[in-house]
């Protein structure tokens, strides 16, 4: 199995989601479950459905979370020595040429991806466009609106 890139914060979260899962969620499922069992009749009990579909999903959940934290290579920016080069973790300063407009994004993993909060997924192409350059570089990307040219400002290991 090929190793997933993640931050150190986004193995964190991973890693409260399946104790969430697994603390709280399955038990209160199989409570579910159990009282709905407890009503009768499980031919017609829309409670039990339900509850069997939650199950379904939890533990469906439980076990893609514990293969990505199996396969997760966990890495922590502010430990990354990059010589100023945009890495997988990276937070890169960026002006896009034509309007001047200012950008600020972190370079992380698949999982942990939320444009709203800066965070660009690895394979997405301004990432794949980024990767290997350094300050005062210029990137290339082909965004849905055309080609677009963003300077690079600043590269941060935080």
């Amino acid at each position: 199995m090929a190793t997933i890139p993640i931050t150190k914060r986004g193995a964190e979260k991973l890693r409260a989601e399946l104790h969430q899962l697994k603390t709280v969620d399955r038990p209160w499922v199989i409570n579910a479950i159990s009282e709905a069992r407890a009503q009768g009749d499980l031919s017609e009990n829309a409670e039990y459905e339900v509850a069997k579909d939650r199950q379904g999903f939890i533990e469906g959940r439980i076990q893609e979370v514990e293969g990505k934290l199996s396969a997760a290579q966990i890495i922590d920016p502010a430990e990354l020595d990059a010589g100023g080069k945009v890495v997988f973790g990276s937070t890169v300063e960026l002006e896009e040429e034509e309007t001047g407009e200012a950008v600020k994004y972190q370079i992380v993993g698949e999982d942990e991806a939320d444009l709203k909060l800066g965070l660009i997924n690895i394979s997405s192409p301004i990432a794949r466009a980024l990767i290997g350059k350094e300050e005062g570089d210029v990137a290339e990307v082909q965004a849905p609106g055309g080609l677009k040219r963003y300077e690079i400002v600043a590269v941060r290991y935080l």
